[in-house]
């Protein structure tokens, strides 16, 4: 039989492995070309992956939950046409064992991917096989049931022993970290979920129109006795305290979780920064905003936008910031380019969009590449592509109420702009004390890079355009 193998594609710049999230397909079913297979996670983002062949799937390698290298077999497609079954073996129980070949591994990899991944990193979900299905996939368990307690498709359910009560209540069948995630963050109940993806697993859909549970984050208080009237004292309740029996939550550092720890840390390790900041008096630069929307209702351009033009600005002059740190080669490259970041916190965590050749565009331009860039980010849309590359970043951190920080910088730049929130603040104006819009900017940079004095020029020029936003155009 004709069988063609897809392996699991290059997903984007420095991406090494995916996580299963999701098969889309089953085996037996019929596949047509760039018709979405399966969802993985990268470090970077969720990803629907196209199989590029048409035909019958005839194995599924790896189960959902499970990582796979780059450039290791995903999916196993025969054409529908060529004679043969194809079907997978199957144990008696009805639970999906391994193909041989996959046992021991193609060792077909895709070029450029490298072949020093070898067999696959997984990690073991309980996950059940409806009766009468198969995968090419190891599937767990919940229970180690003779295989005569397992129903197939010659043997109906077995009822209820008489006299026994009513059977326990069966766990929700929850394969995905992404749908548990979600159903913690909203407050819902897994196991009054009802599953409709295959074999009654819960999906993102489930948990999205499920009803949001009772907070159950603390016990409630127990009932306190009556006491005798001739007595004044009650006994005090211990509000606050965490519920008896409680347990430790245990997330996986998986996925962009994993990506951010590995690269915050990294840049601790390798780069030596420092953080230096300064007040300064916004009020112009909203002045100046609300100028321009009212000019041109139509672009309107947002204060994250100017901030980004007055960077720009400062790089400009002080180019030395819009570089990196070639350690092997014991060399600093200067970008040409300025391809600057926008730290953007998602549902998924942390991202830092990039948006190419910043330098090149007008702030009408700024404005909107931000709104879409910022949009798409937070939809989870981005490609891998649009999170690397960046050479400096914005941090708007003020976004969260809060006046400054000292980030950690976005490993292998150099440098990041903090900015805090603007509040209302007392501010010396020409002698005089007065109510202005005051906000915090901090720089962090490598000092390899740079000394204080180029730091501080950069810094006090962004704070300049914020207080003199004319400079801007004495700067182009």
């Amino acid at each position: 039989m004709s069988e063609k193998v897809f392996l699991l594609p290059d997903l984007g710049e420095g991406l090494a492995e995916a996580e299963i999230v999701q098969w889309r397909v089953a085996v037996g079913d019929i596949v047509t070309v760039d018709q979405t297979v399966v969802e993985v996670e990268t470090a970077k983002a969720v990803v629907d992956v196209p199989c590029p062949y048409a035909g019958r799937v005839v194995a599924l390698h790896g189960a959902e939950g499970e990582v796979r290298p780059v450039g290791q077999p995903l999916i196993t497609v025969a054409d529908p046409a060529t004679d043969g079954t194809g079907a997978d073996r199957t144990e008696p129980t009805g639970h999906a064992v391994y193909r041989e070949e996959e046992r021991a591994g193609s060792g077909n990899v895709l070029i450029g991917y490298g072949t020093g991944h070898g067999g696959s990193r997984r990690r073991r979900r309980p996950r059940v096989v409806p009766a009468g299905h198969s995968t090419a996939a190891p599937a767990t368990p919940l229970t180690q049931a003779a295989p005569a307690a397992v129903p197939t498709p010659a043997s109906p359910v077995p009822a209820p022993a008489a006299g026994r009560g009513p059977a326990s209540p069966v766990p929700a069948l929850v394969i995905s970290p992404i749908v548990r995630r979600l159903a913690r963050e909203r407050g819902v109940d897994l196991s009054t979920v009802r599953g409709t993806g295959p074999g009654g697993v819960v999906r993102r859909a489930d948990v999205e129109a499920a009803p949001v549970a009772a907070a159950t984050s603390a016990a409630p208080l127990a009932a306190v006795p009556d006491l005798p009237a001739e007595s004044s004292e009650r006994p005090s309740a211990h509000v606050g305290l965490a519920p008896t029996g409680a347990q430790d939550v245990v997330i996986p550092l998986t996925g962009i979780r994993r990506a951010i720890a590995d690269k915050l840390s990294r840049s601790r390790r390798e780069i030596p920064e420092v953080t230096i900041w300064v007040d300064a008096d916004a009020t112009a630069l909203l002045e100046t905003r609300a100028a321009i929307n009212a000019a041109r209702p139509d672009r309107p351009v947002s204060i994250l936008a100017l901030f980004a033009r007055i960077c720009l600005s400062g790089l400009r002059r002080y180019p030395q910031l819009n570089a990196r740190v070639d350690t092997e080669a014991q060399r600093i490259i200067q970008s040409a380019g300025v391809h600057l970041g926008i730290a953007a916190q998602t549902d998924r965590g942390l991202v830092v969009p990039v948006l190419r050749d910043a330098d090149r565009l007008t702030t009408a331009e700024l404005a909107a590449e931000l709104a879409a860039t910022t949009t798409a980010a937070r939809a989870g849309e981005l490609p891998p592509a649009r999170l690397t590359g960046g050479t400096f970043t914005l941090n708007n951190y003020g976004v969260f109420g809060v006046d400054g920080s000292t980030p950690i910088i976005n490993h292998p730049e150099a440098a990041l702009l903090g900015v805090g929130r603007i509040v209302d603040k007392p501010w010396v104006v020409d002698g005089q004390l007065a109510v202005r819009k005051v906000t915090q900017l901090s720089l962090t940079f490598d000092h390899r890079v740079c000394d204080g004095g180029v730091a501080g020029g950069f810094l006090r020029h962004v704070a300049d355009c914020v207080e003199q936003p004319a400079l801007l155009i004495a700067a182009v």
